[in-house]
């Protein structure tokens, strides 16, 4: 199927790190940096990226999404040669991890969508339809990365027909729809680009092993190369710097752009450049606990983190009998960043004790497999 070095099925306690990192950063932003705004049709949300100058450079690091994607494929592809090695289908193989991602998303999303009918008939609140929108919206990712498993036997075969030649095509594809998009104003052709840029984002983890054995100066490569593109995408003024939406400007991220494609070969490249220090001490005992246990709660976090965001938030107007922050951040709401996770994450616990406990137990005698358990994603 492929070269040696990717055939290996050794885990990889960097891939687990990378993979809870991702998640993680998605909740503390969402936590810290989540500004809420009521207007007469209910809460919208914003970010201090609109109100403050350059702070978008930020997402260039911060924006973890095309990581976690990356990380995915290699994770489905190992995962795939040992079940192919113990003589299981494709097919059952897809099916059972398209299992252990949906049934809990599904059941997050119905469960908030039953509350907010039900809530907001009771009380005759009409911007609860707004509030539950915004709750459930973080589960996007899910919803593509359920189509990027079920689509694996057709990057496989991709990978097995073409190799590294499909990045390009995906590359390609993508550039040829921003194309259409901003030139010909055909902006509904950027649905494509949910499979080019977020596959090729998952097709690259497939090259995971053989970064892993390039040179050094190969990383440093990969970093540069990604670096230039998005810096030259951005600057040429046909793209937005954020890499996560703002309010009143264009979106690289819904749908993806170009943008993605070059900040995923960057965070790629970053990732290789930074690995031979934190393997080195993800193999300490000290460390390798914490990256169990971050790994056995990244899952049931993101998952749940919104809910005890939007608990949090009720509470805190409730007490204090407002509901709008301020629209543009002042000193003592940055000052008070550090702190603003604590509330989220008191409310978000309990649910996850209710309601996650089977993804966060650790197993005796070793380390929980992330491809074996939702707690991972199967990521």
């Amino acid at each position: 199927m492929t070269d040696s070095s990717e055939a290996s099925p050794t885990r990889d306690r960097y891939i687990d790190f990378l993979r809870a990192f991702s998640l993680l950063v998605v909740v503390a932003w969402h936590w810290v940096f989540t500004i809420v705004i009521w207007k007469d049709d209910g809460p919208h949300a914003t970010s201090p990226i609109g109100f403050t100058t350059g702070l978008w450079a930020a997402t260039w690091l911060l924006q973890v999404m095309p990581l976690f994607f990356y990380v995915g494929g290699y994770s489905h592809l190992i995962s795939w040669q040992k079940a192919q090695a113990k003589g299981e289908r494709l097919g059952s193989f897809v099916f059972k991890r398209l299992k252990r991602l949906a049934v809990p998303a599904i059941a997050l999303f119905v469960v908030w969508v039953v509350a907010g009918i039900v809530l907001g008939a009771v009380f005759n609140l009409e911007w609860m339809g707004r509030a539950v929108l915004l709750v459930v919206s973080p589960l996007w990712f899910m919803g593509v990365y359920i189509g990027l498993v079920a689509l694996l036997p057709v990057f496989l075969w991709l990978h097995e027909r073409f190799d590294s030649i499909v990045l390009v095509f995906f590359a390609a594809a993508a550039g040829a729809v921003d194309i259409l998009r901003f030139r010909y104003d055909h902006e509904w052709l950027g649905i494509l680009n949910m499979i080019t840029v977020w596959g090729l984002c998952h097709q690259l983890g497939f090259f995971y092993q053989r970064l892993v054995h390039a040179t050094r100066r190969a990383d440093w490569t990969l970093l540069w190369a990604g670096l230039a593109g998005l810096a030259g995408l951005v600057f040429s003024g046909l793209y937005p710097g954020s890499m996560v939406g703002v309010p009143g400007e264009r979106s690289n991220m819904a749908p993806p752009t170009l943008c993605i494609v070059a900040l995923v070969l960057f965070q790629a490249g970053v990732a290789e450049v930074l690995r031979p220090r934190m393997e080195a001490r993800l193999v300490r005992v000290r460390w390798a606990k914490v990256n169990d246990t971050i790994n056995r709660f990244s899952m049931p976090l993101f998952l749940f983190h919104t809910t005890g965001m939007a608990m949090h938030r009720a509470v805190t107007y409730a007490l204090a009998g407002k509901k709008n922050e301020a629209r543009s951040p002042d000193g003592w709401w940055w000052l008070s960043r550090p702190f603003a996770f604590i509330g989220p994450l008191l409310f978000t616990l309990p649910v996850i004790y209710l309601f996650g406990r089977q993804w966060v137990r650790p197993k005796r005698g070793a380390v929980p497999d992330p491809a074996a358990v939702p707690a991972s994603a199967d990521a």
